[in-house]
C-alpha cells in the first residue's frame, strides 16, 4: 500500500507552539504586576460608563485599528490566537465567547496583567472554549496605548452576534 503525502506539515504546528511557549515563559519570568489600576493612554482619557468602567478611546478609529493590526502580528498575538483571531492553541477572539467577559476594562487588564494575575484579583472564567491556555502579561512589552489599539483591532474583526456588542 502506497502512503500518500501528508496534507499538513508538522512545522505548521511547531512554530505557533514555540511562540506560545516563549510568551508563556517570558510572562512567568516577569516581576509581579502592579495593582490593577489603569492610567489613560497618553493624552487621552477613557470615557467612563456606568460604574466607572473604562472604555477604549480607539474603538472604531481606523488609523488605530490599522496600528493595532500591526501590533497584533509584531507582538505575536497571532501565534496563539490565530492570524485573524480565529484561535489556535488559545481561544478565538472573533466569536461570542469571552473567557473573562467582553468589557473593555476586563480585556485591557487581561492583556496587561495576564490571566494568572487577573484571577488573583478575583476575576473568574465565565466563558469556555476548547483551548484555554494561560494568557501571559504584556504590560511590560506594550504600552497602555498599544494595548488599546490591539483591542480596537480585535473589536474590528469580531464576527459574533451584533446584539452582544457592548463596546
Amino acid at each position: 500500500m502506497k502512503r500518500g503525502k501528508r496534507t499538513t506539515s508538522w512545522t505548521r504546528y511547531l512554530l505557533p507552539g514555540l511562540a506560545g511557549l516563549w510568551l508563556t515563559a517570558a510572562g512567568a519570568q516577569q516581576q509581579p504586576a502592579a495593582p490593577l489600576s489603569t492610567p489613560a493612554p497618553a493624552g487621552q482619557q477613557p470615557a467612563s460608563a456606568a460604574g466607572g468602567a473604562m472604555k477604549n478611546p480607539y474603538t472604531g478609529n481606523q488609523q488605530a485599528i490599522a496600528e493595532g493590526r500591526k501590533l497584533w502580528f509584531s507582538r505575536s498575538c497571532n501565534g496563539c490566537h490565530g492570524g485573524m483571531g480565529g484561535g489556535g492553541m488559545c481561544p478565538p477572539v472573533i466569536n461570542d465567547t469571552w473567557v473573562y467577559g467582553s468589557e473593555d476594562k476586563t480585556l485591557f487588564e487581561l492583556i496587561k496583567y495576564g490571566s494568572v494575575e487577573l484571577q488573583k484579583k478575583g476575576f473568574t472564567r465565565i466563558g469556555r472554549e476548547n483551548v484555554v491556555a494561560p494568557m501571559p502579561p504584556f504590560g511590560t512589552v506594550m504600552s497602555d496605548d498599544e494595548i488599546w489599539k490591539v483591542l480596537a483591532f480585535v473589536r474590528s474583526i469580531y464576527h459574533g452576534d451584533p446584539k452582544l456588542i457592548n463596546w
